[in-house]
Parts: C-alpha cells; sequence; structure tokens
C-alpha cells in the first residue's frame, strides 16, 4: 500500500472538491431555476464611511451571488450614519432622546426569504471596526429566546489596509458572533477555499484592482448562495 503524506492528500481533496464542485454547480444552478421562490442574499456593510471600499467589495460579492442563479435577489445595507449603541446589549437603557436605529434592521434580518446573510467590516488594529461589533451585539435579540438567524448562511468580508492587514484573524473574530447565532458559516470556495473574503484597500488603482482580494470576495457570494439555495430548496440532509 503506497504511503500518502499530508501534502498528497490535501492535493487530492482539493482536486477532488474542483471536480465535485464543477459536476454539482450547474446541475443545482438549474434546479434552483425550476423554482419561482426567490431567495434573497442580505450583505451588511459596517464600515462608518458610506460608499467605500467595503461597500464595494461586499457588491462585487452580491454580484456573483446573482450568477448563480435567477432565484436570487440581492440587497446591500449600509449602517454607516446609523446610530446602533451596543450598550443596549447589555441592559444599559438608552439615554434619553438618543436615537437607535438597530430596530429598523430587525425585520430584514428576520425575512424569512434571507436565506444568505454577508458581513462586511474593515480591518482596525487588526479586528472589526466598533460598529461591526456593536451591531453584532446588538443581534442578541435575535440569539435569544427563538435562534431568528438559526441555519441562515454566513459568509464574511474584511478589508485591511495591507495584503496582509489582519484580514483573516477579523474574519474569524466575526465567524465566533456568527456560529454563536446557529448561523451556518461558509468561506469562499473553489479553487482555493479560505476563511472569506480578504481584501486589500491599498491595491494601486483602488479595491477593485485587488485581483485577489477580488477572486476571494466573488467566491465567497457564490459559496453563501450555493448553500443557501440547498437550504432553500431540499428537505433532506445535502
Amino acid at each position: 500500500m503506497k504511503n500518502v503524506t499530508r501534502r498528497d492528500f490535501v492535493r487530492s481533496s482539493v482536486a477532488a472538491g474542483a471536480a465535485v464542485s464543477v459536476i454539482a454547480g450547474p446541475a443545482m444552478a438549474s434546479s434552483a431555476a425550476s423554482s419561482e421562490d426567490k431567495v434573497r442574499i442580505v450583505a451588511i456593510s459596517c464600515s462608518p464611511r458610506k460608499g467605500k471600499t467595503t461597500a464595494a467589495a461586499l457588491q462585487v460579492c452580491l454580484d456573483a451571488a446573482k450568477e448563480v442563479s435567477p432565484r436570487i435577489e440581492t440587497e446591500l445595507i449600509e449602517l454607516a450614519g446609523l446610530r446602533i449603541n451596543g450598550n443596549v446589549a447589555a441592559g444599559v437603557p438608552l439615554e434619553e432622546g438618543e436615537r437607535d436605529d438597530f430596530p429598523t434592521l430587525l425585520p430584514k434580518l428576520k425575512d424569512p426569504k434571507v436565506r444568505g446573510i454577508i458581513i462586511g467590516t474593515p480591518v482596525y488594529f487588526g479586528n472589526m471596526s466598533s460598529l461591526c461589533k456593536a451591531f453584532l451585539e446588538r443581534c442578541i435579540v435575535l440569539y435569544h429566546p427563538d435562534y431568528a438567524l438559526s441555519n441562515k448562511v454566513a459568509g464574511v468580508v474584511a478589508v485591511g489596509g495591507s495584503r496582509n492587514g489582519g484580514q483573516e484573524a477579523t474574519i474569524q473574530s466575526v465567524q465566533m458572533s456568527l456560529f454563536c447565532q446557529e448561523m451556518i458559516v461558509v468561506g469562499n470556495g473553489w479553487p482555493s477555499s479560505r476563511l472569506g473574503g480578504t481584501v486589500w484597500s491599498g491595491a494601486e488603482g483602488g479595491v477593485l484592482k485587488d485581483e485577489y482580494g477580488m477572486t476571494t470576495t466573488k467566491t465567497l457570494g457564490r459559496r453563501v448562495t450555493e448553500v443557501a439555495l440547498r437550504m432553500a430548496g431540499s428537505s433532506r440532509p445535502v
């Protein structure tokens, strides 16, 4: 019997996974197209700056999602300009007259047509933005008592100021919160599956010129959508 090294195993696994994805992808899309039920994928930009690199990366994600199936509807939500006080999650009341925009987001998050949620955040000092943290903490109302986000598919995009600027550490930090919500957390898919979308905002020509980052972002959008369609279209384990 041939001795199989770890490297041989990884190579064969990646090759097999890519082959299965190529075969299964078109069949799944064809099956999905036969149904009139719409599946919504929502991306949430947690950057305090509206319309900047995080939003741009998420839009690439959503564009890739729409290419998977005609059943897909997408929406980009930007938290920039919204007032979301994370202290409320700890039971600290709002100050008198203080604005709170988080409740306006709840109907979209709870919508049963929303099968996939992609969180995007800039990287600040190796972690998520304070706006992202406050948003995730306020989602405690979806955690208790009924796990309203359970079995929705989730992915994460992180935008850093350098190529290796803490994107993966930030993605893992966000993912921890999503796991607690009983969400189905996925990374970007083949050909090089990773934790999620890892984007460099300092690429010459802008974030959309970051070829590697855009590849991870597109494959994340595709992967979230593929799993969301499987969850929406099948009553059996897949």
